[in-house]
């Protein structure tokens, strides 16, 4: 990876949603809510609480998303991070 965050900052992937309801019915990217949940990719030096490979609950409206690579990223700082899912 080409990005190394800085301080408590963290570098999340965020994890990819169930594109059908229970019922079967297929929804368009644009009725799809964002899953809170991503992948740790790589953390600052600052950071205590998660490491590298973790899956982790984040806030809504805490990361700022990227794009490195034509790839989409999210950096966090690690207070935005709620929980770890174990």
């Amino acid at each position: 990876m080409k990005i190394q965050p800085l301080d408590d900052r963290v570098v999340l992937e965020q994890l990819e949603q169930e594109e059908r309801t229970k019922s079967g019915i297929i929804l368009p990217d644009s009725a799809q809510e964002k899953p809170k949940m991503a992948k740790v990719l790589a953390v600052g030096k600052a950071v205590k609480e998660v490491q590298v490979g973790d899956v982790v609950l984040y806030k809504s409206y805490g990361p700022d998303d990227v794009k490195v690579d034509n790839k989409e990223y999210m950096i966090a700082k690690e207070e935005d991070i709620l929980a770890v899912v174990k």
